[in-house]
């Protein structure tokens, strides 16, 4: 059987940020996010050639173990070949390590750009067909169906496929993030997880996650209640003493705080009227801005002139 063609004009993809969790929702919710990494992918004639600038620019391979690239190789491989060669040119702007879902930007960037240099591509793989390689690279969906999707998810897996419904946030809800300077690892937060937890506090999150669905999409005025977690924050404390204390410290102020993802970001979720005094609550030792809600995921967009 001929493998598949390429097309010869370049595309751009464009991935958002996200924040999973949201508190009580964990390894289910994901929050898309109005910050975005930019990836140009143009089919060669051979070889691999990267360029990447801002986060990572320092420290990322650029060769075949770049997250990205290894997502293109799996999607190729799905949609029927490797193409000769590739040039990649990537605008992060995604902070890497910081619960913010930049693993699940590359990953969403590498199978959205497969698929569109490939022709015919989006028959060969569907939305859901990208969501489950993606949630087997990643290991879970919570993240890269924010990605994908926009918007607010609720993702999990059935007979070991990954599944998740969109719904769209409140237009009063303004997501604020306060992002530390160090990084923590994913695998380091997990870590500190217990192998079991109380009845009680599964309960409790069980409720509160439920709220949670009501309150982002419909009543924001329960946030608060419903963005209370007993599951994993104050197990991953210790690797993140300095986010867990202004999570403390601005739920004492009545903010909706979270951890976002894995840590150490920490993400709020309050009205236009209170975002710019919320953002400036943290002290200077965090780079606090207000982002907007991501409705759209990962996109292919026309290329900049």
């Amino acid at each position: 059987m001929a493998g598949p063609a390429f097309r010869a004009a370049a595309v751009r993809v464009r991935t958002p940020a996200s924040s999973a969790n949201l508190g009580p929702g964990f390894d289910a919710f994901g929050l898309a996010l109005g910050l975005y990494d930019d990836v140009v992918v143009r089919v060669a004639d051979s070889g691999l050639r990267i360029d990447i600038a801002g986060e990572g620019s320092e420290t990322l391979p650029r060769d075949e173990k770049h997250l990205l690239v290894r997502s293109l190789r799996a999607a190729f491989d799905l949609l029927g070949g490797q193409p000769r060669g590739l040039e990649i040119v990537c605008a992060n702007r995604i902070p890497h390590g910081r619960g913010l879902g930049s693993s699940s930007a590359a990953i969403c960037a590498g199978i959205v750009a497969a698929r569109a240099v490939t022709t015919g591509g989006e028959g060969r793989l569907d939305t859901q067909a990208l969501l489950e390689l993606a949630t087997e690279i990643e290991g879970h969906p919570d993240n890269v169906a924010a990605c994908l999707l926009g918007g607010f998810t609720l993702s999990w897996m059935e007979s070991g496929l990954a599944r998740a419904v969109r719904m769209t946030p409140a237009d009063s809800v303004v997501p604020v993030v306060f992002v530390p300077s160090r990084p923590v690892l994913t695998e380091t937060a997990r870590g500190l997880l217990p192998r079991t937890v109380p009845h009680a506090d599964a309960a409790a999150n069980a409720g509160r996650a439920a709220l949670l669905v009501e309150a982002l999409t419909r009543r924001p005025g329960l946030l608060f209640t419903a963005t209370e977690d007993r599951l994993h924050q104050e197990y991953r404390g210790p690797a993140m003493p300095e986010s867990l204390a202004l999570v403390e410290r601005l739920r004492a102020d009545g903010v909706p705080a979270v951890i976002s993802g894995a840590g150490p970001t920490v993400l709020a979720l309050v009205d236009e009227e209170a975002a710019d005094k919320v953002a400036g609550l943290a002290g200077g030792e965090w780079a606090a801005a207000r982002v907007p809600v991501d409705s759209a995921g990962a996109s292919v967009l026309p290329l900049a002139p």
